[in-house]
């Protein structure tokens, strides 16, 4: 009996997946458990649909995140912070900072969790840090921490 899985089952297929189940077990276990729906002609149709809408959806956001990186390009985050002898910071520079800062001054909004930090910031100067944005992509952006007057 040929099914279309409506979640992931183990051992048989993934979301969305067209699978050939006994009858018994799509009987008995996929069908009353909505697991899967019979593959009628309107499913099938309503499958492909939802494949097609998922694709397109995918492809605005891996372009929307290279028009991000685009802007990261050209963006350079000045945060201000204060520091003891020797041009050292008290405490560091977080990635949680650096996000609200570019939110702040840019309107860009990347969440802190993709801003990649190799090390800390504990000291004055200019930085290039890492963006990972999804789907393969990441933008550099020029952070540069400045003396608190």
């Amino acid at each position: 009996m040929k099914v279309i899985l409506q979640q992931d089952v183990k051992g048989q297929g993934k979301k969305g997946q067209l699978i050939d189940a006994s009858d018994g077990y799509a009987r008995n276990f996929l069908l009353p458990r909505k697991l899967a729906v019979l593959a009628t002609a309107e499913n099938l149709n309503t499958m492909k649909q939802q494949e097609k809408a998922k694709k397109a959806q995918e492809a605005a956001e891996k372009a929307e995140a290279q028009a991000v990186a685009e802007k990261l390009k050209a963006v350079v985050v000045k945060l201000t912070a204060k520091a003891g002898s020797g041009g050292r910071l008290f405490g560091a520079v977080t990635s949680k900072e650096i996000s609200d800062a570019l939110k702040e001054q840019f309107g860009l909004d990347i969440a802190k969790t993709k801003i990649v930090q190799d090390e800390p910031i504990k000291a004055f100067g200019t930085y290039q840090l890492k963006c990972k944005l999804g789907y393969e992509i990441t933008g550099t952006l020029t952070v540069t921490v400045a003396e608190e007057q």
